[in-house]
């Protein structure tokens, strides 16, 4: 089995994968929402203590569910790239402290590929929303088969530092289409929260409180809000602009928030973030690349958000592409995705010299393929 670790921001996790059929055999995680949320944000410094805290703590009860033999674990893989630099050093170190005393190979993850394998987590991921479904085969217990059983995949990762779209055609065969020009996706609702004085993390808190507004007020229009790149047809993301006219929108409401105002306010939000992602998908549907693409997945932690995982729905409906959802509890950062992907690594045997490993905060221009 592998052991994976991911530490890229603000989660602790650890998990065991089995090499043979790349099912999860443990996954232990530690968030730190808590700690952050007075901040309306992750504070590196803070996150990258806890790191050094929890992580020992967590190997320690992996240690018991092994009943302490380690023998059977074959390599350590590592979240090494994208993310914050004092957090993923945590996990680099750990991952290289293992693998000496063990003495077993290393891998290092990219961990935007990590998300894009959270698809493929256990034998029977079954991802279903608005009574469409899509199940892999239980009888193809290969990692391999299991992945390729959907390619060629078009791809939206949203999280709280990426908006991407990208097209996968193979392990070795993952191409970046698109990406925001300034903010992400995640970041723009965690901002909202922050201007709002709702907490952190922002995504759910939003949501939570749109859906409220809309159930509560069905026939009064939410507060409304610019469309970002409205008229721009380049595969390209911006939230900035957005993010901004929440805050002047804000600033005008009288204080302190009513209930209505506040939902007001995360609902129109959300419809115009949302509204963007689904104008640059049905963009890139009409492209040539994606002509020939049967299977599109929404991955990220943002991906949880209801509201854009129904529109999505329909979109691919329209477009005849079956969509593909990760199970909720791994659409956030955890080291399950890392393992999984980890797993065609070592088949390959690509591995990195414990000297050769550093981490990066972007990913290397040699982990995507071009257009």
């Amino acid at each position: 089995m592998i052991l994976s670790i991911e530490s890229s921001c603000d989660d602790s996790s650890l998990a065991l994968t089995c090499i043979e059929n790349a099912s999860l055999l443990y996954h232990i995680k530690l968030s730190q929402d808590e700690e952050h949320s007075t901040y309306g944000g992750v504070v590196p410094e803070i996150a990258s203590r806890l790191h050094a805290q929890r992580l020992p703590e967590i190997l320690k009860k992996l240690k018991t569910f092994l009943n302490d033999d380690l023998s059977v674990i074959k390599a350590i893989a590592v979240t090494t790239r994208p993310g914050l630099s004092v957090t993923l050093i945590e996990g680099l170190m750990m991952a290289k402290t293992l693998c000496l005393g063990l003495q077993i190979p290393l891998i290092c993850v990219n961990h935007l590929k990590g998300h894009i394998y959270s698809l493929f987590i256990t034998d029977n991921t079954e991802s279903t929303f608005a009574g469409h479904s899509y199940t892999f085969e239980s009888t193809q217990k290969n990692l391999s088969l299991r992945v390729n059983q959907c390619l060629p995949l078009g791809i939206l990762l949203v999280s709280g530092g990426h908006t991407q779209i990208l097209t996968m055609r193979g392990a070795n065969d993952i191409s970046l289409i698109a990406q925001s020009l300034d903010d992400s996706f995640g970041e723009s609702f965690d901002k909202v929260a922050k201007y709002l004085g709702l907490g952190y993390p922002g995504g759910p808190i939003v949501e939570s409180y749109a859906k409220e507004f809309m159930q509560n007020y069905p026939h009064t229009a939410p507060h409304s809000f610019p469309v970002p790149l409205l008229h721009n047809h380049q595969l390209q993301f911006s939230f900035s602009g957005l993010k901004n006219a929440v805050r002047l929108a804000i600033e005008a409401l009288p204080q302190p928030f009513s209930p209505k105002d506040l939902g007001s306010i995360c609902a129109g939000f959300q419809k115009s973030a949302c509204e963007h992602i689904l104008r640059k998908i049905r963009l890139f549907f009409q492209t040539q690349q994606a002509q020939n693409l049967t299977h599109f997945a929404i991955v990220g932690g943002a991906s949880a958000n209801t509201y854009l995982r129904q529109e999505i729905e329909k979109l691919c409906i329209e477009f005849g592409k079956t969509l593909i959802l990760a199970p909720l509890q791994f659409c956030s950062d955890n080291a399950a995705m890392i393992g999984v992907c980890a797993i065609e690594q070592y088949q390959r045997e690509d591995f990195t010299p414990l000297h050769e490993a550093q981490i990066s905060p972007k990913s290397l221009s040699t982990d995507f393929c071009e257009k």
